[in-house]
């Protein structure tokens, strides 16, 4: 069974978000299910450092030996950071998706930070979504 963890909000598109120490900073990563459904991760193309990305809308890819699926943005912010190390080793999503497999961190607008995690999946709703 897929791990779920509760300390992340999910989006109905398997990316989590986990709020980092710095105001209105998040960093986003594909959940354990997402990367078990695709298999063997191939190929990581996060979105540019300094693009703004809007909730909802594709912002990157991610290939596996099996598809290549959007990466659907979970909030609306712009890039301050990517996951360069995937670019050598794209399996850490595989082998630790909400650890070393993180793919790129969101600057938010701190007023609206806990509105937009509001609106995304708690850890029990995404056991429900997954569970389908």
């Amino acid at each position: 069974m897929p791990e779920v963890r509760p300390d992340v909000r999910y989006n109905q598109d398997h990316l989590w978000v986990r709020p980092l120490d710095q105001p209105g900073m998040v960093r986003i990563g594909i959940s354990d299910f997402a990367q078990d459904s695709l298999g063997d991760v191939v190929n990581v193309d996060p979105p540019a450092i300094g693009a703004s990305i809007r909730a909802g809308e594709p912002c990157g890819e991610i290939e596996s030996v099996k598809s290549i699926s959007d990466l659907v943005a979970p909030v609306a912010g712009t890039v301050r950071g990517r996951n360069d190390v995937l670019a050598a080793r794209p399996e850490l999503v595989n082998t630790d998706p909400y650890g070393e497999g993180w793919i790129f961190e969101v600057e938010t607008d701190p007023a609206t930070l806990g509105q937009q995690l509001a609106a995304l999946l708690d850890a029990a709703a995404y056991q429900s979504l997954t569970a389908e």
